[in-house]
């Protein structure tokens, strides 16, 4: 592509140092460089999803790349819960029993799988911290280059104590990679492929553990120390060549347009697009859109700390992403993984239990592609994500209702409970588990999307710890033994999180960065986000109240 007219304007915006909203408004440069963002504003909206691989591929690959991290994570999670039924596993690191028998204790169960959390918040805080800081990919990097050594620990643990530390030293880069690598695909990517790379880190969760789980089922018949100590080995095939691919890997360009290094961004984004003419892309144009996304969000609030993330309207962005994340284990979600516990009630051997295991997360992946069908159908992300509740509380109250089944029976409930969570889980991967990487990443600012995407998978683990907690009590019949029983009350938190959507959660779909700042702004209620009309590039983007029309947004 020629650098003509368009790149020269871009360099003069750049000598220009426009640091102020004033500046910005008024000067003769930004006002070129506001043309040429409106210009790269139509043609995002106008790109269709092929148009997008065309132009994106590269795009593409690389968010693959980085989201394979997620693969990796979702492994390396698994593997501990079902380490606990390997009688290996259980003498090395467990107590004897009367009857002879080794266990880890309850105790260490809880501190090892509370490790891991302790591990990954402090990540997630850390994350939001130094991405912002030295970028998406000198961060990842770091993160894989830290995980290749701390796999050690796991591989040479010589007690439970040894085990809990290298659980929570290896939870620092996986929860790291739990929102870098959705945040980076949304910002690599147009608005026609937004929805679909940032929902395939969901994928890559399903993925990992159903192949951790088949690691684990391989060796089920082995008895000594191999057992466990294999797939602990097979956690270094993932670091190295991750770090070979992403040293090439191009960094963010939002993030260095929010850097103010313009012609960085330029190259990265011309590493991340094809020269294919036929989508006449100009780059400068994009840029431009990226510089003005930027200038606007800074007009609108200032600073970029944790403390920004609950200030003026930033709160109320940080409170939609904190609930629609907290929502995945508030609809039952911790509920319905105890499938394989009903379908061994049932009756059915530990082998034959595992192997449903891995056909639910096949269901989750399945799920993961059946939401990319509806997406492009036209169907939006507040409307995928609420009806899935609906569908979701109708099955847990049907699982609830299997409850009054008689004694007689509990073969055939538990067989019948069991099957319905697989339904569950694919009705949960359509609409909830899926859609809801894509909203958190649109609906927080660029400015704060790190920061913000962090504190909402927080309170996520922080209600997956709560949910791990209880739910065990309700099933455990030496315990509240609550049985089918317990689908009623995940049925009653579901419907409240119905209601919450319902008058909280905004559509994003088709809507760029600029515009949902813009809407944001103006407090539209998120039962208009998607009929309001709105001009972010009349009188610089600065927009007038119209208190008469709230649902439409008039800049004049």
């Amino acid at each position: 592509m020629a650098a003509g007219k368009n790149e020269r304007d871009m360099l003069e915006v750049q000598e220009a140092g426009l640091g102020t909203s004033t500046d910005f408004a008024s000067s003769k440069d930004a006002m070129i460089l506001l043309e040429s963002a409106r210009k790269a504003t139509e043609a995002e909206h106008n790109m269709t999803l092929w148009q997008g691989l065309k132009l994106y591929p590269k795009a593409v690959f690389w968010s693959v790349i980085i989201s394979t991290c997620i693969v990796m994570e979702g492994y390396d999670v698994c593997l501990l819960s079902t380490f606990y039924t390997l009688p290996a596993f259980n003498r090395k690191y467990g107590v004897r029993l009367a009857d002879g028998d080794y266990q880890v204790s309850a105790p260490w169960q809880s501190g090892l799988s509370n490790g891991v959390n302790v591990g990954e918040v402090i990540g997630l805080l850390l994350n939001g911290w130094l991405s912002e800081r030295i970028g998406y990919k000198k961060t990842v990097l770091g993160c894989l280059l830290s995980l290749a050594g701390l796999i050690a620990i796991f591989f040479t643990a010589p007690n439970v104590e040894a085990l809990l530390v290298g659980e929570i030293l290896c939870g620092i880069p996986w929860g790291v990679f739990q929102t870098l690598c959705v945040t980076y695909a949304s910002e690599v990517c147009p608005i026609a492929l937004r929805g679909y790379l940032t929902t395939y880190v969901n994928f890559c969760w399903g993925f990992g553990q159903a192949l951790g789980l088949g690691v684990i089922k391989a060796l089920l018949n082995r008895d000594d120390q191999w057992s466990y100590r294999i797939p602990y080995a097979l956690q270094w095939m993932w670091p190295v060549p991750l770090m070979v691919c992403l040293l090439f890997a191009p960094e963010s360009p939002w993030w260095l347009v929010r850097k103010e290094r313009l012609e960085d961004a330029k190259k990265a984004l011309l590493r991340l697009t094809s020269l294919n003419r036929e989508t006449n892309f100009n780059v400068d144009e994009t840029i431009a859109m990226m510089v003005h996304t930027n200038h606007l969000e800074e007009s609108i609030s200032h600073g970029a700390s944790y403390l920004d993330c609950f200030k003026g309207t930033d709160l109320r962005r940080t409170e939609i992403v904190c609930m629609v994340w907290a929502i995945q284990n508030l609809s039952g979600n911790s509920f319905s993984s105890y499938s394989s516990y009903f379908l061994q009630q049932a009756g059915l051997p530990t082998s034959t239990a595992y192997s449903f295991a891995i056909g639910q997360y096949g269901i989750n992946m399945l799920g993961v592609v059946g939401s990319w069908f509806l997406m492009t159908l036209g169907v939006g992300r507040r409307a995928l994500y609420l009806y899935g509740l609906c569908a979701l509380f109708i099955m847990l109250l049907g699982m609830g209702l299997l409850g009054l089944a008689p004694a007689s029976a509990k073969n055939a409930s538990s067989m019948a409970t069991g099957s319905m969570m697989l339904g569950w889980a694919l009705c949960y991967q359509l609409t909830v588990g899926t859609v809801c990487f894509s909203l958190v990443s649109e609906i927080s600012t660029r400015r704060l999307q790190i920061k913000t995407v962090v504190l909402g998978r927080a309170l996520y683990i922080v209600a997956n710890i709560l949910c791990s907690v209880v739910t065990p009590y309700m099933l455990n019949p030496s315990a509240w033994n609550w049985g089918n029983y317990a689908g009623l009350f995940w049925a009653g938190l579901c419907a409240c999180s119905i209601v919450y959507v319902y008058f909280r959660v905004p559509e994003p779909a088709g809507r760029t960065f600029a515009e949902l700042d813009m809407l944001f702004e103006r407090r539209i209620s998120a039962r208009k986000f998607k009929s309001a009309k709105i001009d972010v590039f009349t009188d610089n983007g600065r927009p007038e109240p119209d208190e008469e029309k709230p649902d439409v947004v008039h800049v004049e």
